[in-house]
């Protein structure tokens, strides 16, 4: 009998990175390299990033079976080194049934000095509609709550219904446009803020949403 995988949202780590490019590439025609993921993830002190993962027991007591199997301690040691050293261009990855983690989301978030900045959220094309997105929102709200930060901001694309009609769910409202903001096409950016989020009336509604969420889409293991 096959062992259910399993979701989970924990903090973005430098080996995800090829896993959230594959996901930039179905979602953005014009992405960041990967050294700036890296750089992100070492240097900004500003940046938070997360993941959704589904993870799958059974590949990864196989792969620790093959790897000790076949190549005792050491071996297993090389290769993880060898995994850590490569870029992350060069890394070639197993098929998605076939990885004990599979990187299914990924949102970044900078705390400014007057803000929280939703830098981008996106979703491997194979999951959405899952609720991940959502998530990943959700998780975004809770970080600058934690913090202190009373609005939130991001752009998205004027084109982008679905995601338009996410954010105003959770209250963000249209307050600017940025002509040309996107470089692949110069399609037009709204800005939209939710500027009340440690308020009493917008906790009421976001504890009411996150219930609607985990009833609708099951629990996530949250590890942040």
């Amino acid at each position: 009998m096959r062992i259910a995988t399993r979701q989970a949202l924990r903090t973005m780590r430098l080996e995800d990175i090829p896993q959230v490019l594959e996901i930039e590439r179905e979602s953005f025609p014009t992405m960041w390299p990967p050294t700036a993921y890296k750089r992100e993830l070492e240097q900004n002190r500003l940046a938070h990033y997360l993941v959704v993962v589904e993870r799958n027991p059974e590949s990864l007591a196989g792969s620790e079976a093959h790897d000790v199997g076949h190549h005792g301690a050491f071996g297993r040691l090389f290769g993880e080194l060898r995994h850590i050293l490569a870029s992350e261009e060069e890394r070639e990855l197993p098929p998605l049934e076939e990885r004990a983690e599979l990187v299914t989301g990924v949102a970044g978030l900078w705390m400014l000095a007057d803000e929280a900045h939703i830098v981008t959220v996106a979703v491997r094309e194979s999951h959405r509609r899952r609720g991940i997105a959502e998530l990943l929102l959700i998780q975004a709200i809770q970080h600058a709550q934690a913090r202190g930060q009373a609005l939130v901001t991001l752009e998205c694309r004027v084109s982008n219904e679905p995601a338009l009609a996410l954010y105003e769910k959770y209250g963000f409202e249209r307050v600017g446009l940025r002509p040309r903001y996107y470089s692949d096409n110069h399609e037009d950016a709204y800005v939209l803020t939710q500027s009340s989020v440690l308020s009493r009336r917008f906790l009421t509604r976001f504890g009411d949403l996150t219930e609607d969420h985990e009833r609708r889409w099951g629990r996530f293991d949250i590890e942040v």
